[in-house]
């Protein structure tokens, strides 16, 4: 009994809060994908989605693990890298599950044993995906045990790992500004992406983390925040704009009673239906 009660008097709360942001961290990466993963699987559709985001996941995060053997970190952050590995293989599983599905006429396969760069990360096999991961880790776990005595090669190692992950958001904020739209993206995901990523970059400078952790950190946090502005433009700001079309269409044209379709340019056509 006193053994128990010394145990309880040593839970302070600073320890408290240690356990719940490391918690935090290990899981709180994860999050911001669960939102998209459901619209993916509620919709039926993938296209907004950009498959690339799991692409610099992966390697970002397998690089982390590598890191962790020639600069020892935190443990939550250990778990976190792998925790994420494999929510990026289960975005990769449904994406690719709903596209086959949703092919009117099945094309050829392409798988990555073809070694066609042309379909490079648009394979239309999950095992591809998988074939292509198991590759990066052996090439660069036999690099990294070759050199792991050379701290330069680890501090870069370190460096890419985060690097990739501050610009993970990266093809989805030029996917969005190319198609001028930002259709099928969660703001919530979004707003968790940032919220997350402060945290996170809070986290790496309180815990004295490797400087590769905060100053990528960072940089993360900045990108977050232009896609959030992104959403915003194009959420109210395409929207009200488009209200204001209707209203002097209406005031223009009375008599129309039929509705109107916004398309992605804002624009407002006098049908029932628009295929833009």
């Amino acid at each position: 009994m006193d053994y128990i009660l010394e145990e309880v008097q040593e839970i302070t709360l600073p320890k408290v809060i240690k356990w719940i942001s490391s918690t935090v961290m290990i899981f709180g990466g994860v999050a911001p994908f669960i939102p998209q993963y459901r619209e993916i699987k509620r919709k039926n559709d993938a296209e907004g989605f950009s498959l690339y985001v799991c692409l610099a996941l992966l390697i970002a995060n397998t690089l982390r693990i590598l890191f962790w053997f020639g600069k020892r970190y935190e443990l939550p952050l250990l778990a976190q890298s792998m925790i994420m590995n494999i929510m990026m293989l289960l975005m990769i599983h449904l994406c690719v599950k709903v596209k086959n599905r949703s092919q009117i006429i099945r094309g050829p396969d392409r798988v990555f044993t073809d070694f066609d760069w042309k379909y490079f990360w648009a394979w239309t096999d999950f095992q591809s995906y998988i074939d292509f991961l198991l590759v990066v880790s052996l090439v660069m776990s036999l690099l990294t045990f070759l050199l792991l005595d050379f701290i330069i090669y680890v501090e870069i190692l370190g460096f890419l790992a985060l690097f990739m992950e501050a610009m993970l958001a990266v093809p989805q904020l030029v996917k969005n500004f190319k198609s001028k739209s930002t259709e099928g993206m969660s703001i919530l995901m979004v707003l968790m992406w940032t919220v997350g990523d402060v945290f996170k970059t809070t986290y790496f400078i309180l815990r004295e983390a490797p400087a590769q952790f905060w100053l990528c950190g960072s940089l993360q946090v900045l990108i977050d925040v232009t896609i959030l502005g992104q959403l915003i433009r194009h959420h109210f700001v395409i929207s009200h704009v488009a209200g204001l079309n209707h209203l002097k269409l209406k005031g223009r044209y009375p008599h129309l009673t039929s509705v109107h379709c916004l398309c992605r340019d804002s624009t407002l056509h006098l049908r029932s239906g628009c295929s833009a």
